[in-house]
């Protein structure tokens, strides 16, 4: 019997990757056709180091504490080469540059003020203060490559254009119904991100209560002043313009603008995210996104639209009020050796791997 992987994204790779470390044989299946080319790719590759999350102390200290774990393990796909500056809008912020600089050092993150080469590229009227600290951007194309190479090397079975259509309770395991045939696995780890409701619900299974949204994150070149800096500014609805090193140009989201629509899962239903995002017009909010920010950041008009990706972000509920980012480990979820495993940011792996690692040692399914 094996165990199965359901996804492949960065959390998917991972898991089964050390999941076959362990010594289990493990079959990964990925409905689409290339690993790591949905919202593994589809995001802002910002490795966070706590800066973005000053009203949840709890997340911005687990990223404090696994960004320097990845940023070293992953280090042929990291980007660290930019100034990294958060600054904090004067208006309609939901902290001022004292709560958010006393939140920080709280967690252990450097932060110093931004340097006047630096804090002259935001319109004083409308930012508070600027600070520099030290964060990352990853490299998808580099990093799918790295796990490509660890989960061969560890013999995952990866299985692309493979759908996990069902799954139900057999004698000693579990059946897994794909459209490649009938898998027997002895537990099976959902990591389907948006679709992690998917194969549960299809079964006859409760849906485990997410928030969905569509979203644009916009690819832009930016002005030379800017092209070694990544900004975020803070805290409400305002935006980031980052390094996003894979295409060699900069991301642009912008929290007014960047969803284009929102749904639940839960006892009220559930829409496939892949349903949604098919029926979406993609009709750009670019120009909204781009003439707020260069509110802040003057420069930003010279910026030059590139293209948009589009994806489904997907969120637990309890973000909602303190932007934390909690992983979801939901295991024997209806089905006894049937587990669901979110994450809401890239390092968070880590703890998912713990709290997972920790369930099999206690002499869980393994």
């Amino acid at each position: 019997m094996t165990d199965v992987v359901i996804g492949g994204g960065f959390f998917g790779l991972f898991l089964a990757e050390q999941l076959a470390r362990r010594g289990t044989t493990v079959v990964l299946c990925e409905r689409g056709p290339a690993l790591m080319a949905r919202a593994s790719f589809h995001n802002q590759a910002r490795v966070h180091n706590g800066c973005h999350y000053p009203r949840s102390l709890l997340t911005a200290a687990r990223s404090r504490v696994n960004a320097p774990r990845f940023r070293a393990e992953f280090a042929d796909a990291i980007d660290a080469s930019f100034t990294a500056v958060y600054a904090i809008a004067r208006r309609e912020s939901k902290v001022s540059a004292e709560q958010f600089a006393g939140c920080l050092r709280r967690v252990g993150v450097a932060l110093k003020l931004a340097p006047p080469a630096v804090a002259r590229l935001f319109a004083p009227a409308y930012i508070e203060a600027a600070f520099v600290t030290d964060e990352a951007a990853f490299n998808a194309d580099i990093l799918r490559e790295i796990m490509v190479a660890r989960v061969a090397a560890a013999g995952v079975d990866v299985r692309l254009n493979t759908e996990v259509t069902q799954v139900a309770a057999e004698s000693g395991g579990i059946a897994v119904e794909t459209t490649g045939g009938t898998l027997h696995a002895r537990q099976v780890f959902c990591c389907g991100y948006a679709a992690v409701n998917g194969p549960g619900v299809a079964s006859g299974l409760p849906a485990v209560p997410l928030k969905h949204e569509l979203t644009e994150l916009a690819l832009v070149d930016v002005p030379e002043d800017l092209r070694h800096v990544g900004i975020t500014v803070m805290d409400g609805p305002f935006f980031s313009c980052m390094p996003f090193p894979a295409r060699g140009c900069h991301s642009l989201s912008h929290v007014r603008y960047t969803p284009h629509g929102c749904w639940s899962d839960g006892p009220a239903g559930y829409r496939p995210a892949d349903d949604v995002l098919a029926a979406a017009d993609r009709a750009t909010a670019y120009p909204y996104m781009i003439r707020d920010a260069a509110r802040y950041v003057p420069a930003l008009a010279g910026a030059s639209y590139r293209e948009s990706l589009w994806e489904v972000k997907t969120l637990l509920p309890r973000s909602e009020t303190d932007d934390s980012r909690p992983i979801l480990f939901a295991p024997n979820h209806g089905l006894q050796g049937y587990h669901l495993v979110l994450g809401g940011k890239i390092d968070n792996v880590y703890d998912a791997w713990d709290v997972i690692e920790q369930m099999l040692e206690r002499g869980g399914p393994s």
